[in-house]
């Protein structure tokens, strides 16, 4: 349900907490392992935009779903990729800003063939 504000010009008074400056170059990024619910939400890292996208996939995807069973499964090639919902290939290579990753960028993944807990979603 939307919510009015009474006040006009409240949007003007505010001060949002998770605006980019506030982050010290870094720029938050959500990531969400799509079918594995054990991680109910995205989870929200500050990340630099400078950093290239095969370490944000080994250094901070990888070791953040670590503790669930499936992760060591993962074939890094085959997996699937959406960046604020638009399917992608990223370049590892590249850094998080070139492969379109911006603030409180969405970064989506499946891994086929891996459908959580024993194929519970879980």
């Amino acid at each position: 349900m939307p919510i009015v504000a009474l006040d006009k010009d409240y949007a003007k008074k505010v001060e949002y907490r998770d605006n980019v400056n506030n982050f010290h170059g870094n720029q938050l990024t959500y990531v969400h392992w799509e079918e594995h619910n054990m991680f109910c939400s995205a989870i929200a890292f500050p990340l630099p935009p400078a950093m290239p996208f095969g370490a944000f996939v080994s250094e901070v995807i990888a070791t953040h779903y670590a503790a669930h069973p499936d992760a060591a499964n993962i074939d890094w090639s085959k997996v699937e990729w959406m960046i604020d919902g638009k399917k992608v290939t990223p370049d590892f290579d590249k850094s998080l800003a070139e492969n379109g990753m911006k603030h409180k960028s969405l970064v989506r993944f499946w891994t086929p063939g891996l459908n959580g807990y024993k194929g519970t979603y879980s």
